[in-house]
Order: structure tokens, then sequence, then C-alpha cells
């Protein structure tokens, strides 16, 4: 059984995302002054007393509303709640009950999951109790009081909580694979994600901007477990002004940190643009593995060498990121995207691979052998001693030399090249570290004194 899900509920801004991050421990649900910044389905997971769960924030619904993406928010709530053990309905202590909360408490008490009442910003504990009495009309059993900004009260709520959730014993927890899907606004990143999970998990619109938050999902294929993660469109920094796209962005960027691949989603229409190239750059300086995901691939009118052109205007842009795979789709048709996750399979596989010291020499010798390093005007020559894999996830090599200010760039991306060309690594930065004498002798010292 997977971890069980819980669904935050209720209108917009009670303090949902501020509830979410409470119970999750972190910051990651976006929280503005601003009605409307959670739109999508966003999982966080949690953990209390025992038990471990996924706390999904939902957007603010509102049910007599038909404009903009209101009725797109009201799917994915509805569609959170119908995958969930239990549900917390969150309401304003401080507003008292309103004719929106009794609409969706009527519809709540139409539903078979079992809800709690959380009435949030109950910041005072004496008032805390008065404030939340005023929600038995609800009828919805007990309101409990609480402060997501300070915490007061959610124990209680929490120890409710864990009765209606499985016992640790019934869990088992798959290892996942973690996909960040990023690129710029609109190049079709949500609707990949709804393709690859076969269902509408994010909210698709020509609106720039749409999606605001990190979406996680689960999907499951020959036995693996992959977490994708959908993301904000990242535009030009000075575009992009303080609230929620500013936070989105942020929420990208360390969807890029914490994941194993990128699949970094370019629209073919608009070809790779200086956004797209400064993106890669981050995915480089994060050590990511990637797969480059031509998007929008069926409004290409095609002849037997289009595909040929349209690849070699890529990698020409992307001439620094030439390790990663890249593959024509459409996200929209479905074309190719089924061919994705093998991709992600051979860039994770790579990204964590090791290679023995005695290969690595064996490539190092024979690299030399063709090309000699280089010499400098006083007849110095640069030697490589030895090299080994130290670090994987990026695959990280130190080589030891007399000296690292004799290898010039162009010879230190040669002895890349060959690495390449020799061991493959494709998918996955690959990472050089050039240590001299007088390194490798301090760092002796250092590790004298420590087993001293």
């Amino acid at each position: 059984m997977p971890l069980p899900i819980v669904a935050i509920i209720g209108r917009p801004n009670v303090g949902k995302s501020t509830l979410v991050n409470r119970f999750a421990g972190s910051q990651e649900a976006i929280v503005h002054d601003e009605a409307g910044i959670t739109r999508d389905r966003t999982y966080q997971p949690a953990f209390w007393r025992d038990r471990n769960f996924l706390v999904v924030d939902t957007g603010g619904l509102v049910f007599d509303d038909d404009t903009e993406f209101l009725p797109l928010i009201r799917e994915q709530a509805m569609a959170a709640l119908a995958e969930s053990k239990a549900a917390i309905f969150v309401v304003d202590g401080q507003s008292g009950p309103t004719p929106a909360d009794e609409e969706i408490a009527q519809w709540l008490r139409l539903q078979s999951v079992p809800v709690l009442l959380a009435v949030n910003k109950c910041e005072s504990i004496e008032a805390g109790v008065i404030q939340a009495a005023q929600f038995w009309e609800l009828n919805l059993g007990e309101p409990y009081p609480v402060s997501g900004i300070h915490g007061s009260g959610t124990g209680e709520l929490l120890d409710k909580l864990v009765e209606y959730l499985p016992l640790p014993e019934e869990i088992e927890e798959a290892p996942e694979l973690k996909i960040a899907i990023v690129g710029r606004p609109n190049v079709g990143k949500s609707t990949l994600l709804n393709t690859l999970t076969g269902e509408s998990r994010a909210i698709v619109s020509p609106i720039s901007g749409t999606t605001r938050d990190s979406i996680d999902m689960v999907v499951e294929r020959n036995g693996k477990t992959y977490r994708l993660i959908d993301t904000a469109g990242i535009r030009r920094k000075k575009n992009v002004e303080y609230g929620a796209e500013f936070f989105g962005i942020n929420r990208a960027f360390k969807a890029i940190r914490r994941c194993d691949v990128v699949l970094i989603v370019v629209d073919v229409l608009d070809g790779i643009t200086e956004q797209d190239q400064k993106l890669a750059d981050r995915i480089i300086d994060e050590g990511r593995a990637a797969v480059i995901v031509a998007n929008k691939w069926d409004a290409i009118e095609k002849d037997s060498y289009t595909i040929y052109d349209y690849e070699k205007k890529i990698k020409d842009r992307f001439y620094f990121l030439d390790w990663a795979e890249i593959i024509f789709i459409s996200a929209k048709t479905g074309q190719r995207t089924e061919k994705i996750l093998d991709l992600v399979d051979n860039a994770a596989e790579q990204h964590q691979r090791r290679v023995p010291t005695a290969v690595i020499n064996e490539v190092l010798q024979e690299a030399v052998s063709w090309q000699s390093p280089p010499t400098s005007r006083q007849g110095k020559q640069g030697r490589i001693y030895y090299g080994t894999q130290v670090t994987t996830q990026p695959p990280t090599i130190a080589l030891f030399v007399n000296d690292p200010k004799r290898f010039n760039e162009s010879y230190r991306r040669y002895i890349q090249s060959q690495f390449r060309r020799q061991l493959g690594f494709s998918g996955t930065p690959l990472r050089l570290i050039w240590r001299g004498k007088k390194e490798r002798e301090v760092e002796r010292t250092v590790n004298r004194a420590t087993r001293v």
C-alpha cells in the first residue's frame, strides 16, 4: 500500500498552504496574500507519531463562480478528495462562518471520506476556543482551533487524524526516481505531465503562468516508481515581479536541485532561446542528469530530413548540453511520449554509475598516448599520474597531476571527451577535478592529523 493521502480543503485565503507547510515541516507550498495562488493539487510528505502520509494542498473552492480557473480548481480539489483517506476542512476563525463555508460543508457531508474541521488563524488560545465554537453550526463534528503560523492546536488535530490512517506495517514505500519537468512558460510542461500520468493532474491553459507551484505526481511502470514534478514556467528575471510567479520560479529551481533527472522541455516552434540556455546552465551547475524534450512536433511540416535539421539546430544552441539525449514529441497527441521514461532510466543509470579505477587509468593512458599534455615555454610539461572516480550523481573523477596550471582548457576538454567516447556517460554531466602535488600533500597532512 502506498502512502495515504490527506486532502486540505477550503475556500480561498483561509490559510490552507500555511497549514500544509506546518504539517510537512517545510516551506514548499507557496504562501502569499493573494486569492488563487494555489491552483493545482500539490503533495508533500508529512509525519505524525508513527504515521507517514502525504498531505495535498488544493486551490480555494468557490462553487458559485465559473470565471477564469475556478471550475478547473474545483476539479483538482475533487480529484484530491477522491484519492484521500481523510480530509481537513480549513476555515477562517477570525472571519467566522461564511455562506461559502456552509456550501463547502454541505458538499463534504455528502462525501464518504472522513472530514476534520480546522479553524485556522486562532492565534490566541483563549479566544480560539470561542472562535472555533462558532463552527459547530457546520455540522461536521468538533471544530479544532489551530494556528498555521504558530502551530498551536495542530497536535490535537493530527492526533485525531492518525485514527483514519493505516498502520506503518501496512505501508510499503517503493524507492522513487525523481523527475523535474522544467522550461519556459507555455512550452507544454503541464500537458506532458497529464499525458505521462494518464489523468488531468495539472491545469492546462494557454494563459502564461497557469502553473504556479511545483506539482508532484507518482506513477509506476514496469515495477519502477517515478515522481514527476511539474514546475512553473521560468521567464527572464527582469520580467518577473515579486509575488506568485517569483515564488513559483524559486520552487522550480528547488525542484531541479532535489530531482535525479530533469526533462528540459523546449518548443520546436520557437527554437532554443537564450532563456532555455540559461536554464540548461542551471541544470549543469546543479549536476543533474537531463533529457531534452522537443515538444509540439505535431505542429511542424515534415519531410525525411526535417528531424535531422531540427536536431542539429538544438545541438548547436545546446552545444554545452551535447551529452543529453533529444526526443521529439507531442504532449498534446501523446506522440513518442511513452519513450521518455526509457531515456530517463538510462540517464539516471549513467548519473549513478561508478567506473573502476583501473578502467579510468586505461582510458587516461590511451588518451595521453594519442595526445601528450601541453608543454610550457620553459619546457615544463604537464603529467597525469592517475585518476579515480570520487563520487556519483554526477560522476566525478579526480585526476592527480604534477601541476593543474600546466593543463589548459583545450586539453582538459580533450580528456573529458575521451572519457565520454570510451565510457559513455550519456544523459549526465561529467565533472573532472584536477589535483596537484601541493593539494595532495595538504590532504595527506590533514588525514594524518585526523587519525592522531
